[in-house]
């Protein structure tokens, strides 16, 4: 009885695959490519309407090519005015705006760290009596003495200067700081 019902089973499920795949869309007839032209055709009697989508393709027409092509090059024009009133005035107000910025990020030499009075002021009398155009900074917070020395915009300069005041500050080190841009205005 068990194999007679599971034959039955397996009996019916053949029976819905096969209906399954009956059910399915056409193959098409010919293997040939689809024509991809735009040409004025008819619908054959075989295919739906609603198949057809030719009608719903874009028609472009051909190009056409010129006869007269110059065989000289074009010559440069040369622009006049190109920068009118409003952009040089503004110009000008941004020239003014940058001239007022006094500080900017940059870098200073940190020459000297620590507790005497004394060796911070002599590392300053060395660096100042070799470098004069350097600028030093000694700040005091209790109870610690720093030395500044320098203004510098680009990482490059600092690290030049560094290498310069090294002999005279043997533990100099580089530091990120806000500094003076136009000294010779204040």
């Amino acid at each position: 009885m068990k194999h007679l019902l599971r034959n039955v089973l397996l009996l019916s499920a053949l029976f819905s695959l096969g209906a399954c795949a009956g059910s399915g869309p056409a193959a098409p007839a010919a293997s040939t490519a689809p024509d991809t032209t735009r040409k004025a055709t008819t619908v054959p009697a075989t295919t739906p309407a609603a198949e057809d989508l030719s009608r719903y393709r874009p028609v472009f027409a051909a190009p056409k090519v010129s006869a007269t092509v110059s065989a000289a090059p074009a010559r440069p024009v040369t622009p006049t005015n190109q920068v009118n009133a409003q952009v040089e005035q503004r110009l000008r107000d941004q020239a003014y705006t940058n001239q007022q910025v006094k500080y900017a990020q940059g870098f200073r030499i940190l020459a000297y760290v620590g507790l005497e009075k004394e060796q911070a002021m002599a590392i300053r009398r060395s660096v100042i009596s070799r470098y004069p155009e350097e600028t030093d900074y000694l700040t005091f917070k209790q109870p610690i003495f720093r030395l500044w020395i320098g203004d510098y915009l680009t990482r490059l300069e600092a690290e030049q200067a560094l290498l310069r005041i090294r002999p005279l500050a043997p533990k100099a080190e580089l530091e990120s700081a806000q500094v003076i841009i136009n000294k010779t205005a204040y």
